[in-house]
């Protein structure tokens, strides 16, 4: 489920919905959803019959994958059986970058042109979907691969060049999926680009970093090559790597300055600046 479903299966409790979550192992994640009132069903997007077990009786499903080799097998293999269970209402996490690319034009990263399939082959499938489209998730880059380095020498040390960006953080995008699974059918057939509440560069970045942990953290712009060699000494797969390599390169580019008032027009609520998330994260920077 990662850091989306989790919120999302609170937001939704919370709703008073009946929440079914997969999870691929059976870990302190699974007894957290449990905790929340969750009903568990522990198997792999990819299996078939895993899926029926988490489909069938549901109406209503979210589909979301961490970046993988395997995503747009597990996205045609969940979408055949919400089919055969005829859901209502199917909310597909794709990636903002998908709004760029075409049939004649991808970009470098694998994930992308995955993503951009698995669109297609949604809109091929007549299940009624609606398309969600994140930019740079705030936990990906900002804690999970960049926290190290402010921790060690308070540096943001990231290869992304001048460009600007509108990094949203996954409780943001959980909070507008559950909007759309609390009521779906005015969103059937929509799609909907989410970004934070502001687009900057990672110079701004740093001062927010800054002014949450009351220490100047300065943006340091890395050689991309070390910085993938590190990812891949860190244990990130190769398909991984070549995703977030080709992300900074696209960001370099001017590729993710974008901004939209999606979240606040789905939620009511904007999104988290990246003050506020490092403060909510402070300890983990520390």
């Amino acid at each position: 489920m990662g850091g989306i479903g989790r919120s999302l299966t609170e937001c939704l409790i919370d709703k008073g919905h009946k929440v079914r979550a997969l999870v691929r192992r059976e870990d302190a994640r699974a007894e957290a959803l449990r905790q929340l009132g969750a009903e568990v069903v522990q198997g792999d997007l990819t299996d078939l019959a895993a899926m029926h077990r988490a489909i069938e009786g549901c109406r209503r499903i979210y589909f979301g994958m961490s970046v993988s080799a395997a995503y747009l097998e597990a996205t045609v293999n969940v979408a055949a059986v919400a089919r055969h269970h005829g859901v209502e209402a199917f909310v597909n996490m794709s990636q903002m970058t998908v709004s760029q690319m075409s049939i004649n034009e991808t970009t470098d990263s694998p994930q992308h042109k995955l993503h951009w399939l698995a669109e297609q082959a949604l809109a091929w499938s007549g299940l009624p979907v609606v398309t969600v489209r994140p930019t740079v998730f705030l936990e990906g880059f900002f804690l999970t691969i960049a926290a190290r380095g402010v921790r060690a020498s308070d540096t943001l040390a990231l290869p992304m060049g001048d460009g600007k960006t509108s990094p949203i953080s996954a409780v943001d995008v959980a909070r507008a999926v559950a909007v759309i699974l609390d009521d779906p059918a005015p969103h059937i057939g929509q799609i909907y680009d989410l970004t934070g509440p502001e687009s900057a560069d990672l110079n701004d970045h740093a001062r927010a970093f800054s002014e949450a942990l009351g220490r100047s953290i300065q943006y340091r712009d890395v050689p991309l090559s070390a910085w993938s060699e590190g990812l891949r000494r860190a244990g990130f797969p190769e398909h991984v790597v070549s995703h977030l390599s080709a992300m900074t390169e696209l960001n370099k580019e001017g590729r993710y300055d974008r901004m939209t008032d999606t979240v606040r027009k789905l939620t009511g609520q904007a999104p988290m600046n990246m003050r506020d998330f490092v403060k909510l994260h402070a300890a983990e920077f520390k």
